[in-house]
């Protein structure tokens, strides 16, 4: 196994999601904003709320063309890095993408050029009805790619065909409503409405420090920060089911959140911690965590709901032998053996039907029959063994249980900055839509501080948001298919320095993407919302 070619693939596609991860948040925040703003123009008949939607629908535009640019590079990576991958499972994990390039795709590209060149050449109706088309395409399109990356997370709907050794789809509404894909739809796009309210009270707050547009950023923080209130709370409760899911399904990214070693009944949750680096076994003495500030028995609740639930830790996933609600954990080892039960029988399954197959065309009519009847028995005991053991498939590629432990550290730390500034964020959005309001004598407006709080707040969402999706990417390593398919049988046979070429390319295009797109962002920012 090729490591350096396993890590650059890795680095590769991350470097591609981190990049596209920039723009979509904004995307489906700003949209929901701006589809308010042009609703209550509508409503009213108020110039000044067509002049707020006009405004942030440009910026939405920017960002919008060049987050369409790195999502298709995003996808065909699957097929030039991990053709493996594509081919095992090709024919569940390309529906939902499908779908999305022909459903939602086509809804955004569609009413798109209404909502940006429509105003006064459509009615007010029609182009607002366009306005919410293109934001509901928009967060459908992330409906069905939240789909395809949650059941890589819990693999459902699905059956093994030996004869093709591939993964095909039995029942599409398993894997469209999944309990991990819807709550994972909810629980990314409610934070996106938490990033996209950051970037306009970020916006609103600049415009109030120069002094300018005053009613303009008010009026534009008033609907914001209710957005936003609305959006990280919502974010708080899908994110506790979000434990739940991962709880049962992904016992390792749970322990990694938390640096969790050994599990026990009533586990704390840990509020502020520093990982011990001199961690270095999964089985040694060493303490895992020093210097934390921690919580009794609330991990054991946001796991399970339960104070004095037993939660696992990566030793005890590993050992095994604790109870589930599925019976008795498997150790690593036993996971292993079966993997290596499955990945045997189907070499002696396609193996008997290879020599049928020729069987078929050599032998005599009394010997053929007679070998018919032994590779049938052949690949039905093999068809068993591989039913009752598919699930531990992984396993089978891996050498020590090592390999199964996600890096603790980038895990633990990213979960609990996500964390700590989603309840920072809550308190942010409440003060801003409460010291706007007249009645308090719109404080937020008059105050500096306040207003360059506000414009801190941009960078601080956009780390917060990319934080979530390294928790829930790194913390399911080694696994590209949870318990089914590690990264290393699921890259392509490729040379490294092609991998490394690319990445550099990649790095290259998108940092002058991303720049032009802040700089365009800025010059239109500079020049404020324009007069009719």
């Amino acid at each position: 196994m090729d490591l350096s070619l396993i890590d650059w693939s890795r680095a590769q596609f991350a470097l591609t999601a981190i990049f596209h991860w920039v723009f979509v948040p904004l995307t489906l925040g700003l949209g929901v904003i701006m589809c308010i703003f042009e609703t209550i123009y509508y409503r009213t008949g108020d110039e000044k709320w067509k002049r707020l939607a006009k405004f942030w629908i440009k910026l939405f535009g920017i960002n919008f063309a060049i987050g369409v640019a790195t999502g298709i590079i995003l996808e065909f990576e699957f097929g030039t890095n991990w053709s493996n991958y594509s081919y095992f499972v090709g024919d569940i994990f390309g529906a939902p993408l499908a779908i999305e390039g022909i459903i939602a795709f086509f809804l955004e590209a569609t009413f798109i050029a209404v909502l940006f060149f429509g105003w006064n050449k459509v009615s007010k109706g029609f182009h607002l009805a366009s306005t919410w088309i293109t934001v509901i395409g928009a967060t459908l399109s992330a409906w069905w790619i939240l789909v395809a990356n949650a059941w890589m997370q819990f693999p459902a709907g699905m059956d093994f065909n030996p004869d093709t050794a591939r993964n095909e789809m039995t029942d599409f509404l398993a894997v469209a409503l999944s309990p991990v894909a819807v709550n994972k739809f909810f629980h990314t796009v409610l934070s996106a409405w938490m990033l996209g309210a950051a970037f306009v009270i970020g916006v609103s707050s600049w415009f109030l420090l120069k002094k300018r547009e005053h009613e303009f950023a008010v009026n534009s923080i008033k609907v914001a920060a209710i957005v936003g209130v609305v959006g990280i709370a919502l974010t708080f409760w899908t994110g506790h089911s979000s434990a739940q899911k991962v709880a049962k399904y992904q016992p390792m990214k749970l322990a990694a959140m938390e640096a969790l070693y050994q599990g026990k009944n009533g586990t704390e949750l840990i509020g502020i911690g520093v990982v011990n680096p001199a961690k270095e076994a999964y089985n040694d003495s060493v303490k895992p965590v020093v210097a934390k500030i921690a919580f009794p028995k609330m991990l054991s609740w946001l796991a399970t709901g339960d104070l004095d639930a037993f939660v696992p830790g990566i030793q005890d996933i590993i050992e095994g032998g604790y109870e589930t609600e599925n019976g008795t954990a498997l150790s690593f080892d036993q996971k292993q053996e079966k993997g290596k039960i499955a990945q045997n029988a189907l070499k002696v399954y396609r193996a008997a039907k290879a020599d049928s197959i020729q069987n078929e065309k050599e032998a005599c009519d009394s010997l053929r029959d007679a070998r018919r009847v032994e590779y049938v028995q052949t690949m039905a005991v093999a068809r068993e063994e591989i039913d009752a053991n598919i699930g531990n498939l992984g396993y089978g590629y891996l050498n020590t249980p090592e390999e199964t432990i996600p890096n603790v550290g980038l895990t633990f730390y990213a979960f609990h900055f996500m964390v700590i500034f989603g309840g920072y964020f809550l308190l942010f959005f409440i003060f801003a839509w409460f010291l706007n309001r007249k009645g308090v004598n719109g404080v937020w407006a008059k105050n500096k501080w306040l207003q360059l709080l506000g414009l801190i707040s941009i960078p601080l969402a956009y780390l917060t948001s990319q934080a979530g999706w390294i928790v829930a990417e790194v913390g399911r390593q080694p696994w590209t298919i949870q318990d089914v398919l590690p990264v290393g049988a699921s890259i392509s046979k490729i040379p490294t320095s092609s991998v490394q070429i690319t990445f550099f390319v990649f790095l290259t295009v998108f940092t002058v993407l991303l720049i032009a797109e802040v700089g365009i962002m800025l010059k239109s920012i500079q020049k404020g919302p324009e007069n009719e």
